[in-house]
């Protein structure tokens, strides 16, 4: 099966690998595109696995994985990543998200910010 993300790989060898082990996600943009696969399979503990404690919505978990539930999730355009590379720690991911929602097509557009701490990258939210 091709992975959730669009990376043109199968799931097993690309976003399953950060679901198993976040430490998978040698970059920042593999791991925003574990979470946008994280949001198709509403992986609500991957999801606050990923998000920097910070910034981490526990509170807002279940309806977090309610909506990625209710969505039908489309695809997932990586628009430009700025550093985010092994090296890095930090960086950022602009994409844009496609999903159904009550009958049409909606958009998320976002420039993410993700930081590296001890090997491990985590989304910090939106780049200022």
């Amino acid at each position: 099966m091709d992975c959730y993300c669009g990376s043109l790989k199968t799931y097993s060898n690309c976003c399953q690998k950060a679901h198993i082990n976040i430490t998978e996600a040698k970059t920042a943009e593999q791991l925003m595109r574990s979470r946008y696969a994280a949001f198709v399979k509403a992986d609500g503990d991957y999801l606050m696995e990923s998000h920097h404690p910070s910034t981490r919505p526990i509170k807002e978990k279940a309806s977090i994985v309610k909506w990625a539930k209710y969505v039908e999730w489309i695809k997932l355009e990586v628009l430009e990543t700025t550093k985010g590379t092994e090296t890095d720690t930090e960086g950022t991911v602009t994409f844009q998200a496609y999903f159904y929602e009550k009958g049409k097509v909606e958009i998320i557009y976002e420039k993410s910010a993700f930081v590296k701490e001890n090997n491990t990258w985590f989304y910090l939210g939106l780049s200022k």
